[in-house]
């Protein structure tokens, strides 16, 4: 197995792609590790994108549905592991089964799917924008073992919890009525993981070396990651209370009510808007009410972040524009 470690990721135009980019291009321990870095962008113009280049990543334009461009792209940069995140778009599935092709007929050996925790959980006709993480994944192994085909050497899935920054899409309701307006019910719990954790276990995997490409600690691993601390929407009201210094509530909405906000404040894509719903209902149902962090500790050595000190973090976003009165206050 070659010593060189060329690392392609898609989606750099997207939070999770830039984050995990960044990390690898700016972080000395990840830096001396890889010899090239690409980013493949459905928006070669963007900031995100143009910074990445500024780091030193390669940026390669991502025009999908042209597999056998993707591969000669591929093989151009001479990708040999590639980091696979499902963009932000209606089409995703179909855009990763193309990726994920493209890379087996690349000769890539190494490939890190960033999937969702609670897609096991999904039901396909209750919450399918969860449940097609399922099919990638099914996607992703299905070469492990096939002695012929590269991609099957060295596989690892991260399934990655609720990101906490999907907190911050509330930021209007927190600032002007100092309320955390939430779908998911009363009592229920989920544990909200900061985006950058998962970018870190993301980056410690792409740079890991092994004699079979990633590390033997890392490959062949399906890492559930989500948040260190259950929350009820209460519990998620006084952590931002606790960092933010003024009194934050939290207040149980309708699915409808939700659909109203985001459809009036996220500038995300609607699918996305349909996997946070789908999300919210699986907390609606109980199938949220567990923390996995065994694998955060195990390949970063360190503690994830604390929703305390994540809303501290961001909170110019969040804090109210002033003291806000409840129940008559």
């Amino acid at each position: 197995m070659s010593d060189t470690r060329n690392v392609c990721i898609t989606a750099v135009d997207g939070q999770t792609g830039f984050l995990i980019a960044e990390l690898l291009l700016k972080e000395e321990r990840f830096k001396k590790q890889i010899t090239s870095l690409s980013g493949l962008s459905l928006d070669p113009t963007s900031a995100k994108a143009k910074e990445l280049e500024s780091l030193g990543a390669v940026i390669v334009p991502h025009n999908p549905g042209r597999e056998r461009e993707m591969v000669n792209a591929l093989k151009k940069i001479g990708c040999d592991t590639i980091c696979l995140i499902p963009p932000a778009k209606e089409d995703k599935f179909d855009i990763c089964v193309e990726l994920t092709n493209a890379a087996k007929k690349a000769g890539v050996q190494n490939v890190l799917l960033i999937s969702a925790a609670g897609c096991d959980y999904a039901e396909r006709d209750k919450q399918p924008r969860l449940r097609e993480f399922i099919d990638l994944e099914a996607l992703v192994l299905a070469e492990k073992g096939n002695a012929d085909v590269a991609l099957g050497h060295s596989p690892c899935v991260i399934r990655a919890g609720f990101y906490a920054e999907n907190i911050l899409l509330y930021a209007q309701q927190a600032q002007s009525e100092g309320v955390l307006p939430l779908p998911i019910g009363e009592n229920h719990k989920f544990a909200p993981v900061a985006l950058g954790d998962i970018a870190h276990v993301a980056a410690h995997v792409l740079s890991g070396k092994g004699p079979h490409g990633f590390d033997d600690k890392h490959r062949g691993q399906m890492m559930v990651i989500t948040g260190p601390m259950l929350c009820a929407g209460k519990e998620l009201a006084e952590s931002a209370s606790k960092a933010l210094g003024q009194t934050m509530e939290f207040e149980n909405i309708s699915e409808r009510e939700a659909k109203r906000i985001l459809k009036n404040q996220a500038t995300i894509d609607d699918s996305e808007k349909e996997y946070l719903l789908e999300y919210y209902s699986l907390v609606r149902e109980g199938k949220t009410n567990y923390i996995a962090t065994t694998a955060f500790h195990d390949v970063t050595g360190e503690h994830p972040t604390e929703p305390d000190e994540f809303f501290r973090l961001y909170a110019g976003e969040l804090r109210p524009k002033k003291k806000v009165k409840h129940n008559g206050a």
